[in-house]
């Protein structure tokens, strides 16, 4: 629970349970940065993709990582408005922070889980694990014969990913298994796809048909599992035969697409935009080094501003010289070694800029857009890194609800 306080003439929350101090949202765009979370836009999307589902198709939105970056409990209360049905996280303490939450819908843990006491406490927050090797099943079998208490599970087969889950051709003897063993429930069999977002579909169809091999041995043997899922968000957006009873999407909801041949398929819109404040503005004379290392020397008198964020909350020092941001709808090239907590920018095109005034790092700004994709692209990484990079002292605030329904995270 939740108590507004006032201190030093801030309205501020301190939580009941672990007394921590956060700014209320309206505070927050006060700070030096924060990251704004658009659920209009996350709901936009899960509608997009939901348009694209047969009727009988179900969407698990995954919300692992913190819902990448953006905010697991209250990304899960609005995807769930929008219409999914079920969500999905790596970690058992991910699945109990929604729990705690008041989160009622299911909850599938995708990653690994071997400990008798995490099972007992994945039964004890009515969870639904994965199932990846028959060694795990047997563990849960007995903790669950111990609690008196029945538990779904969720098999995964390995396909062709050669990271979690039994083999796929050895599918019949996993499933033969668990359902012999007392206490556990057959919930779904899955797998998971690892070159969905290729545009060159072979290694996609290879694991496809391997899984349909699997599905229809179980069959053979009596099995009929009650769902069948293997499609993340690129193999959604590509192929519908992919569908199953289940898909499985992460970034789709979050507004950005898995590959440049799939934007032609939804209108996504990103959900997440990371903004800062300008801390200090200067004039320096031409010959002037800047930040550590003076990897970037004034040729020119220059206006410098200084912005309060930096790698430690997200921002990679590897951008450095040439991360470009977005104020008063202009294009800013940012100069200097980005450090910890603070960067530079070349602001001479702005003569009259203020301390205070905001700085769009990620997000629109006028008729320009910076996506965390031509950060990943730069990079030579992928999206989903960005997202998951922005550190927890960034707060995460709401937009697009009402004032009173605005939180941070």
């Amino acid at each position: 629970m939740l108590n507004r306080e006032q201190s030093r003439g801030v309205a501020s929350v301190r939580c009941n349970v672990c007394g921590k101090l956060t700014f209320g949202a309206s505070e927050a765009v006060r700070q030096r940065a924060w990251v704004e979370i658009d659920l209009e836009a996350l709901a936009n999307n899960v509608r997009q993709v939901k348009g694209i589902l047969q009727p009988e198709t179900e969407l698990m939105a995954v919300v692992k990582a913190d819902a990448y970056g953006h905010g697991a409990v209250r990304v899960a209360q609005t995807v769930l408005r929008a219409g999914a049905s079920w969500l999905a996280v790596a970690t058992l303490q991910e699945g109990v922070e929604l729990r705690e939450a008041g989160i009622l819908a299911p909850i599938v843990i995708l990653g690994a889980i071997n400990t008798s006491s995490e099972v007992q406490a994945i039964a004890y927050y009515d969870l639904q694990p994965t199932l990846c090797t028959p060694q795990q099943a047997l563990i849960f079998s007995e903790t669950m014969s111990v609690l008196g208490e029945s538990l779904p599970v969720h098999l995964k087969l390995d396909t062709g990913m050669s990271r979690l889950g039994t083999p796929w051709y050895c599918a019949t003897e996993f499933a033969q298994l668990v359902q012999q063993l007392p206490n556990l429930d057959l919930a779904s069999i899955y797998s998971h796809l690892a070159t969905a977002d290729d545009s060159d579909p072979t290694v996609m169809k290879q694991q496809q048909f391997r899984f349909q091999e699997a599905i229809a041995q179980l069959k053979a043997a009596g099995i009929q599992p009650p769902r069948l899922h293997l499609a993340n968000s690129a193999a959604t957006l590509s192929d519908r035969a992919l569908h199953y009873d289940l898909v499985r999407v992460g970034l789709a909801i979050y507004g950005l697409y898995p590959g440049e041949h799939l934007r032609s398929i939804l209108e996504l819109m990103p959900v997440l935009q990371v903004k800062a404040r300008v801390t200090q503005v200067k004039t320096i004379p031409p010959g002037t080094g800047v930040s550590y290392g003076h990897k970037f020397v004034s040729d020119r008198p220059m206006r410098l501003a200084v912005v309060g964020i930096g790698y430690a909350d997200g921002v990679p020092r590897n951008l450095s010289n040439r991360l470009h941001v977005l104020i008063r709808g202009k294009s800013i090239s940012q100069i200097g070694a980005i450090t910890m907590d603070q960067l530079m920018l070349d602001v001479t095109s702005i003569p009259d800029l203020q301390p205070g005034e905001v700085v769009t790092l990620l997000g629109k700004d006028g008729n320009l857009q910076i996506t965390a994709d031509d950060w990943a692209s730069a990079l030579g990484t992928i999206s989903w890194e960005i997202l998951c990079s922005f550190k927890h002292r960034l707060p995460r605030v709401g937009i697009s609800q009402p004032q009173e329904e605005l939180a941070i995270s």
